[in-house]
């Protein structure tokens, strides 16, 4: 027990030590800059080409989910996501040692060995679709759902948007995503910033004032003129928890046909049935999934 609490305050010093440097230096992988210059680009475009010519510069709820995007970038990494990545791997790496089992065990393909193009891409595909299908989970399970809706509590879309989530989603999403990356090995951090950059920039987009779809491109990646479906209130007659769960590519909904995008849907109405009643500041919304509970 020692062991892992050493790990826990390592970690939570050392990324308090990273914060300061991404703060204090710049480089191009540095993330606290980049989440500026992204949202200062893609607010930019929003500004000169809106797509809902009547939504305000700063839109219903924008101070709000630029607080949701900061916090949820920086802030949160260093109240959950360190002891997660960290201290849980220890634990999980200790219990299959328990066995004679380690990660390695199971890996099925080495991306250092491709070439670094071909392995990047091979990252970059399988935590995509993992994290399709755990989006999928987070509707189809009622006990995920009341933590996913703080996201779909959204009533006027723009870049900001992306990053409002409750606290529990990344906890969710890293977890079913751990075994996965440990199968086919990883890149260092240096590497997977690509990675993150690129569904960063896609993800603002898919939430943007922008009335885009990419042409043929649309089939591949995720866009703003099918995610706005995807935050429609009211579902179509064919499903009760949603469409269109792609987060950086719109791929994997046109193969398992969670694809919907009827028509132009730029003036539908956002949220969920019952929306009305949701919370509508940041820590009533982080306490809501508890109380619901309860």
């Amino acid at each position: 027990m020692e062991r892992y609490i050493d790990i826990f305050k390592e970690s939570y010093s050392g990324y308090w030590n990273y914060l300061l440097s991404e703060v204090t230096s710049f480089h191009w992988e540095n993330y606290f800059y980049g989440l500026l210059i992204v949202s200062a680009v893609v607010w930019g475009l929003e500004l000169l080409f809106p797509w809902r010519k009547q939504q305000k510069m700063f839109r219903k709820d924008f101070w709000l989910d630029t607080f949701y995007m900061f916090f949820n970038f920086f802030l949160l990494n260093l109240i959950v996501l360190i002891f997660l990545s960290n201290t849980a791997e220890a634990i999980f790496n200790d219990v299959l040692a328990l066995v004679g089992l380690k990660v390695s065990n199971f890996q099925l393909l080495d991306v250092d060995a491709l070439p670094f193009g071909l392995g990047l891409l091979v990252f970059f595909l399988v935590s995509d679709f993992v994290q399709w299908n755990t989006h999928r989970l987070l509707h189809r399970v009622p006990f995920l759902w009341n933590f996913h809706k703080v996201h779909h509590s959204v009533k006027e879309m723009g870049f900001a948007a992306h990053l409002r989530y409750h606290w529990m989603e990344p906890v969710v999403y890293k977890s079913l995503l751990y075994i996965p990356i440990a199968i086919i090995g990883g890149f260092d951090a240096q590497d997977v910033a690509v990675v993150h950059f690129f569904a960063l920039t896609v993800g603002h987009l898919n939430h943007a004032n922008l009335g885009w779809d990419y042409g043929p491109f649309r089939y591949v990646f995720n866009n703003p003129k099918m995610h706005i479906w995807h935050h429609a209130k009211v579902l179509p007659k064919h499903t009760k928890y949603g469409v269109n769960y792609g987060l950086t590519l719109s791929i994997w909904d046109y193969i398992f046909k969670t694809d919907h995008v009827p028509h132009d849907g730029r003036d539908i109405e956002l949220g969920f049935t019952g929306d009305e009643t949701f919370p509508k500041d940041f820590f009533t919304q982080e306490m809501y999934p508890l109380k619901t509970r309860k």
